[in-house]
């Protein structure tokens, strides 16, 4: 805005498309109802090679883990080892068994991960119309758990925006829009469709590990950016899921509007369009431009965690 003030999403979104309603006043996973048996089916004739492609980041990684700022990377901490058997009080199992134990504490959204619905909000309510008061001590209503009990399963394409523009990665702050999506898919010679589930391309946590600290100077990932127009089409399409190797799916603050996220609200909290971020897409773009194939069976299961605004997962690619 020209003076400086970002306008408020309520006023933003007004206008906004929006499947509240649309399954039903108690429905808790939104777009992905799009994905049925003929969906899962169709998919499934996708494959042809058999090669396997897993796309969660390393938990834990020496070289460090890309996080939202503000969160902490996840924390593994060893229990037990070959030395906690090393001492007189040493535990005692019968047949001398010995065995290796440890724990994680970390962000449910701090690795590679689906959003619930309700994990962003305005104006007082979340995905579908709940009120945003039942995400008071965990989520009552839209969290990720009616996700994972269903699971996520269709016909994936990937859009490999850095090497449809030339880059090795794109840049802070770069953004694309709808139509640069079908341009890229064209490119790829790919056929974009309805309840298509779409993976994006940008290998910008590449900057991670090789910035450093640095990364979250002035921190504004690249991704699509709002317009009237990109929300219609992906109401139009009937997108399922959004899948990125960003952070958060979409630029950081909107340079037209300053208005942090607004894609988060008027994807996912309107039209119930899942989110999934910090995948780590490089193997399989790799594979998809030595192929030429950039279609391919997706399938997807958060971890189910009762009122959780989030839950790492681990994405399978089947070409």
């Amino acid at each position: 805005m020209s003076d400086g003030t970002a306008p408020d999403l309520t006023e933003l979104l007004a206008d906004s498309p929006s499947n509240w309603g649309k399954w039903g006043p108690e429905d808790e996973v939104g777009s992905l109802n799009y994905l049925g048996p003929e969906q899962v089916v169709a998919a499934a004739g996708l494959i042809s090679s058999g090669k396997v492609f897993t796309l969660q980041r390393l938990i834990g990684d020496p070289k460090g883990d890309p996080v939202w700022p503000g969160r902490t990377p996840a924390t593994r901490t060893q229990i037990l080892d070959e030395s906690s058997w090393d001492g007189e009080d040493a535990p005692a199992f019968p047949g001398g068994l010995h065995y290796a134990d440890d724990k994680i504490d970390a962000f449910l959204q701090g690795s590679t991960q689906y959003d619930a619905l309700g994990h962003v909000w305005y104006g007082g309510q979340l995905y579908n119309g709940y009120d945003a008061r039942t995400t008071v001590g965990g989520m009552d209503k839209a969290s990720v758990e009616p996700i994972a009990q269903r699971g996520v399963v269709g016909r994936a394409v990937l859009l490999d925006m850095a090497r449809f523009r030339g880059k090795d990665t794109l840049e802070s702050a770069e953004t694309y829009t709808h139509e640069d999506l079908v341009a890229c898919a064209e490119s790829q010679g790919v056929e974009l469709r309805k309840r298509d589930i779409l993976l994006i391309r940008t290998n910008y946590l590449q900057l991670f590990f090789e910035l450093g600290d640095k990364f979250y100077e002035g921190f504004c990932e690249p991704g699509l950016v709002y317009s009237p127009e990109l929300v219609q089409w992906f109401a139009d399409m009937e997108i399922p899921n959004l899948v990125t190797d960003t952070i958060a799916n979409e630029v950081t603050t909107d340079p037209n509007n300053g208005v942090a996220l607004v894609l988060h609200n008027a994807l996912m909290r309107n039209l119930g369009i899942a989110f999934t971020e910090i995948c780590d897409l490089e193997a399989l773009a790799a594979d998809c431009a030595e192929d030429g194939r950039y279609e391919f069976f997706y399938a997807a299961a958060p971890l189910k965690v009762a009122k959780g605004s989030g839950s790492p997962v681990n994405p399978l690619v089947v070409k």
